[in-house]
Formats: C-alpha cells, sequence, structure tokens
C-alpha cells in the first residue's frame, strides 16, 4: 500500500481513485502515460477511463484499459454508457472487457449525443438508463460496478426523492460504489450523503474533485450539470485567463480545500478527475496523507 502520514492508522486511511480521458494524439498518449508513471506509486484504489459514444472512442478506451492491464499492477476501470448503441453492441463491449481482464465497469447513462444538457432520448434497442446498464453487467460476468451520483441532484430528475429513487435502482442492478459528480461546496456533497444515509443508500458515495484547468469551460459544464458556483469560487479565478500557471496554483489551493474539508468530516474515499495531468492530482494526494509506495515506482 502506499504510506500515510503517521497520524492515520490503518482504520482511518485514505484511498484515492485517479480517472483519465482516452488520448487522441501521440503527443497526449505520451502525457497520459507520464501521468500514470507518476500516479502509479500512490496506489490508487483503481484507475478509470472515459468512454464516449462512437466506434473509435470506444476503441480508444479499450486500448487505454488494455494497455493499464498488460503494462502495469493499476486496477483499471473502464466506462460504459448507454449512447448511440443496443444493447446486443454494449453487451459485446462488456465481454470483451471481461475477455480483456477488466473486472471494474463505471456504468453511466451517458451525456446525449448533442451535447451536455441537451434532452436525453434512449437509443432504439440499448438501454434506457444507468441502472438498467448495471443489471445488464450483472448478466454478464460478476464485475465490480461503479455508478455516478449528483450530489445538487441530476439536472433532469423530478426531485431529489426520484435521484435517489434512480441511484437505489442502480444498486439494485449491482452497483456497489457510487461517483460523485464534481462540486464547489463541499457542504453539497455532505448533505447529499446525509440524505442517501437516510434513504437508506449505504453503498460508498465517493466525492469526484475536479481541479479547474479551462475557468470558462468549468462554468458552462457546471451550468449543463446544475452544479452551483459560488460568487467566491469566480473571484479566486477573475483576471487568471491568460495567466495559466497562476490559474493552476489557484485551482490546486481551491481542490485542496474541498478534500481536507471533506477529510476532516470523516471522508476516506476520494475520486480525482486528473484531465491526465499528475501534478495536482499528485498535490491532492500528498494533501491527504498518500504518500508514493517506492518499491512500485516505475
Amino acid at each position: 500500500m502506499a504510506t500515510r502520514t503517521d497520524d492515520q492508522s490503518s482504520e482511518n486511511a485514505i484511498e484515492v481513485s485517479f480517472e483519465f480521458f482516452p488520448p487522441k494524439t501521440e503527443k497526449m498518449e505520451q502525457t497520459l502515460w507520464a501521468s500514470i508513471e507518476k500516479l502509479a506509486p500512490l496506489n490508487p484504489r483503481f484507475v478509470s477511463v472515459t468512454y464516449g459514444a462512437g466506434g473509435s472512442t470506444r476503441e480508444r478506451t479499450h486500448s487505454t484499459v488494455k494497455r493499464i492491464v498488460d503494462e502495469t499492477s493499476l486496477k483499471p476501470a473502464a466506462h460504459l454508457t448507454c449512447v448511440e448503441a443496443t444493447r446486443e453492441e454494449i453487451d459485446g463491449v462488456i465481454q470483451d472487457y471481461w475477455d480483456a481482464g477488466i473486472r471494474h465497469i463505471v456504468a453511466l447513462r451517458g451525456d446525449p449525443p448533442s451535447g451536455i444538457g441537451e434532452k436525453y432520448v434512449p437509443f432504439d434497442g440499448g438501454y434506457a438508463n444507468a441502472a438498467e446498464l448495471a443489471a445488464g453487467i450483472t448478466k454478464i460476468a460478476p464485475f465490480e460496478i461503479s455508478v455516478g451520483c449528483y450530489p445538487e441532484k441530476h439536472p433532469e430528475s423530478a426531485s431529489y426523492d426520484a435521484d435517489l429513487d434512480l441511484l437505489k435502482a442502480k444498486i439494485d442492478g449491482g452497483a456497489t460504489r457510487a461517483i460523485s459528480q464534481f462540486f464547489v461546496e463541499t457542504d453539497n456533497f455532505l448533505r447529499f450523503v446525509d440524505r442517501a444515509r437516510s434513504a437508506g443508500i449505504d453503498i460508498p458515495i465517493v466525492p469526484g474533485i475536479m481541479p479547474v484547468g479551462n475557468v470558462a469551460g468549468y462554468l458552462r459544464m457546471s451550468a449543463a450539470t446544475g452544479t452551483s458556483v459560488p460568487d467566491w469560487f469566480k473571484e479566486r479565478f477573475d483576471g487568471l485567463d491568460d495567466d495559466p500557471e497562476t490559474r493552476q496554483l489557484v485551482a490546486l489551493s481551491v481542490a485542496a480545500e474541498q478534500v481536507q474539508k471533506l477529510a476532516d468530516q470523516g471522508i476516506q474515499q476520494f475520486h480525482l478527475y486528473t484531465l491526465n495531468r499528475a501534478e495536482t492530482a499528485f498535490a491532492l494526494c500528498h494533501i491527504l496523507g498518500v504518500r508514493p509506495d517506492k518499491s512500485l515506482a516505475a
């Protein structure tokens, strides 16, 4: 295991996982693998690789997770969505993952092909949502299944209760972990956990931490996903559009505040959206007390 600070007992050890996306170019692939080599000695619980609609994107995801299986000691989790595919096609991908040695799937409905924020229409002959997808995965092989959750309610859900009912359906389908959409205010995540526990949901609910890369893009995604962004957050990044180095430092400080507050409230698992860069994720792990295991270093 990755070593941790002396004041953390094994019972209170922090666990981390990392999310990557499949590279589109040779340069992006070099960046991704440099990041994987940097983060691997932290011995994450798993690393996930995102997945999009369309054959080429799916192939890149499969290729990336297969390489992680073959060339590292990391445990990859392959994302899978319901977008633009029949059940038969998706079932084939599930079986391909199992045959490749992958034992963990992050089952998601996926974003509408027209873009985040647009109305989602299930594909004809496909799985309607992540609950159906999780159940379909369970029928094919005994995968570990993670699913998504929204601390501030999915923008298409009629109510908080409806949102929690869908999460329960995902659990009934076989999900054993929920990873949250990114958020800004830690209290929003903690309130969501309280509501879920009160509703009888007892699986791990892992906060998804996304440091800011591009501010404009972050704000667009926040608006589309129903993530509230307080004024103090916007003010932190005011005037930094043309200063990426300072922006990265500020983004790290904001994310550091998030993980420290959550750890202080007893949260022990964290999922870090790396954007395929190691620096910020590595720093956040250091803040959380997660240290490299030198025996795992490349």
